[in-house]
């Protein structure tokens, strides 16, 4: 039973039916577009931004540095996945879609209760984070709300542009640059939390019990023996695996052409090892993207009962929480026309050129190039998206 999948259509279908019942409360646009405006929150932003507005404004010069260091950096990364996709055979995406169901190489897949749970407090801390510096600089919003983007979640706070564009150049870069700053920051608060209080519960409460196999190379020895990922080693020969540097030792001076006994939680397996296609002098078995298993100790376990599951459950939710929160601060720095990153470009470029028609037409070409780099780097993805389509027609 797919309980992501069950999750998901209930979800999905309350809101749709709140939608068909409120049907004049929401505001759609270009069809896939749906606001629902409200007033959520904006008391507060208006008592937080009175709340020292000297030490807010320096906050807010801080956000503009960090926002334009994280453009750099992250135009730098595009630049730089980009041309190892085109140059590289089989190179890694410098990003990727943080979707449910979506498998990430190196991180574990995020399930669907995970990722709402998130993004809800990435959006609500983002939008938020703009609302208070607009009002330390008296602009006016006009409401807060929920977005949705298709079936994607998000949240918003409508300040009242005509009285964001009289600010000068320092408020407005501020205000843009609040929200990415203020998930970059959560990030690192959620990533000090998981490392220094969920980290020694996990390692309290469980042991290391073999690698997790996530990928099987198609052709090689591992897929040719008909073994499916995911799975776990157990045992390679007589090496018994219980963590990476176990696994590591048992595979360090493998040989082209040699046997070797697999164990797994799908049962045992004999390949014969072929070269390896970086270094025709080493064994290849044709797996990647490993992951450590653990398992409850059993003092834990007598103590207070199997749980495993909820340690895991929220130790997940940390580690996403930082993940997304990091990813979308800094994805939203990017200078492309609707994120904070473009809107802080724009604002740049028109200090940069005097002209208002030149500013603009630099300010699209950097968009435009932008947009570029994140399709390169996403066409493994789109790749695949597009053949889950066009497969059942080439059968």
């Amino acid at each position: 039973m797919n309980l992501d999948l069950i999750f998901i259509i209930l979800f999905y279908g309350l809101i749709f039916l709140y939608f068909i019942t409120h049907r004049k409360d929401f505001e759609v646009q270009s069809k896939i577009f749906a606001l629902y405006r409200t007033k959520l929150g904006l008391k507060l932003m208006d008592s937080i931004s009175r709340f020292k507005p000297r030490f807010l404004k320096v906050v807010g010069y801080i956000a503009v540095f960090t926002g334009f260091s994280g453009m750099i950096v992250m135009l730098y990364f595009l630049f730089k996945g980009a041309i190892d996709m085109i140059i590289k055979p089989g190179g890694i995406p410098t990003i990727a879609p943080v979707l449910p169901g979506v498998h990430i190489p190196g991180l574990p897949t995020l399930s669907f209760w995970h990722w709402i749970i998130a993004i809800f407090i990435v959006a609500a801390v983002h939008e938020f984070s703009h609302g208070v510096i607009a009002r330390l600089y008296n602009i006016k919003i006009t409401s807060s709300g929920f977005a949705f983007l298709g079936p994607i979640l998000g949240a918003f706070v409508e300040p009242d542009e005509k009285s964001l564009k009289k600010k000068n150049n320092k408020a407005q870069l501020s205000v843009f640059s609040a929200g990415p700053f203020a998930n970059v920051i959560l990030g690192l608060l959620f990533l000090l939390i998981f490392s220094f209080v969920f980290t020694p519960i996990q390692n309290y409460v469980f042991e290391p019990n073999g690698i997790i196999v996530n990928q099987v190379e198609s052709n090689y020895p591992a897929s040719s023996a008909g073994i499916k990922a995911p799975f776990t080693i157990y045992k390679i020969n007589n090496d018994t695996i219980k963590d990476a540097q176990g696994f590591l030792n048992s595979v360090k001076d493998i040989k082209p052409g040699q046997k070797l006994t697999i164990e797994t939680n799908k049962g045992i397996f004999n390949i014969i090892t072929t070269k390896d296609p970086q270094n025709a002098t080493r064994g290849f078995i044709g797996i990647s993207d490993f992951a450590l298993n653990t398992q409850i100790k059993d003092t834990v376990k007598t103590k207070y009962g199997d749980i495993s599951g909820v340690i895991k459950w929220f130790s997940l939710l940390l580690f996403w929480l930082v993940v997304i929160n990091l990813g979308v601060g800094l994805f939203n720095l990017l200078p492309l026309g609707p994120l904070d990153g473009g809107r802080m470009f724009q604002v740049f470029s028109g200090i940069l050129f005097k002209n208002k028609n030149k500013a603009n037409r630099f300010f699209v070409l950097i968009s435009w190039l932008g947009i570029l780099l994140i399709l390169i780097n996403l066409w493994p993805y789109i790749s695949k998206l597009l053949m889950f389509f066009i497969k059942p027609f080439l059968g």
